[in-house]
């Protein structure tokens, strides 16, 4: 695949409330959120038309914008329709869509009174984050360096772009030594999560995942609880070791950007693909689409 810049791309992202051509949407080199981290984000797909779980996205970046201290001024109900209309008017279907929310240029100091809230939406087509043959035989994930940080440290329920730094340095380290993401433990030293998506494991027929007390609560991740629950598989939420891992029989990853992708590796721990990790990847895949 040809690598194309995201500052020199064709169509439009909308800004402030208002399309603007994508080559034009800029903001200042000062601006606040670039310097001090005081920006928000979202992540979320359309699929056959629709943005799943649109409005529970628009909701979160709310609250996380509130944890941040600073307010979003439009609506939920206006980024889901600015939202639609981006991807109406980069012709999309089947994309992913970015929001972000961040204070602005009008003053670079750590304190941020003055400064205004700018919002942003853009949309791309973007495929599954990791082929069909890869998914199969599950992903391979090493042990990042980096912890996630002690919620009284770090407001670690926002989706924040500050959070993201050591995900950032965690994955760069895991591709550079051929794996395809890093496992993140939190600060007590208990499984957390992989750089961007949430993770769940498999023992005895039952899935058990980390609690949300230092991670994001992905919207992806309550869905397969959902799912689970429908076809009444048991979901166990409890903190989990890293030597516990040479007890479970499956993994796999769940976020917006990973979907539902079986993992074969984590350190030295091995898991196959199996029954349960391919059947809620099915079962995801079939949701999403509104195929039943």
């Amino acid at each position: 695949m040809t690598f194309v810049p995201f500052d020199d791309r064709d169509g439009w992202i909308w800004m402030d409330g208002d399309f603007v051509p994508w080559r034009e949407a800029n903001t200042h080199v000062l601006t606040h959120g670039l310097h001090y981290a005081s920006s928000v984000f979202e992540g979320e797909r359309m699929y056959d038309g629709e943005i799943f779980k649109i409005t529970e996205h628009s909701e979160r970046l709310h609250r996380s914008a509130g944890m941040l201290d600073f307010e979003i001024p439009f609506s939920v109900a206006d980024l889901d329709d600015a939202k639609r209309a981006t991807c109406a008017k980069m012709g999309f279907s089947d994309c992913y869509i970015r929001a972000v929310a961040f204070r602005g240029p009008e003053q670079l100091s750590v304190s941020a009174f003055p400064n205004k809230t700018r919002v942003a939406i853009a949309a791309w087509e973007w495929p599954s984050y990791f082929d069909a043959a890869t998914k199969a035989k599950g992903i391979r994930l090493e042990w990042a360096k980096w912890r996630r940080p002690d919620p009284a440290t770090a407001p670690s329920a926002a989706k924040a772009a500050g959070l993201y730094m050591i995900c950032t340095l965690s994955k760069m380290a895991a591709e550079k030594n051929g794996f395809s993401d890093a496992m993140m433990l939190d600060w007590r030293g208990y499984v957390a999560e992989a750089t961007g998506a949430n993770v769940f494991f498999v023992q005895d027929g039952a899935l058990h995942t980390p609690p949300t007390d230092a991670i994001l609560d992905g919207i992806t991740r309550r869905t397969v609880i959902d799912l689970a629950a429908a076809k009444g598989i048991e979901v166990v939420v409890r903190h989990i070791r890293p030597e516990e891992l040479s007890g479970f029989t499956e993994c796999f990853v769940t976020g917006t950007a990973a979907e539902v992708t079986p993992v074969g590796q984590i350190g030295e721990y091995s898991f196959t693909p199996g029954e349960l990790s391919l059947g809620l990847m099915e079962d995801y895949g079939r949701l999403v689409r509104r195929q039943g």
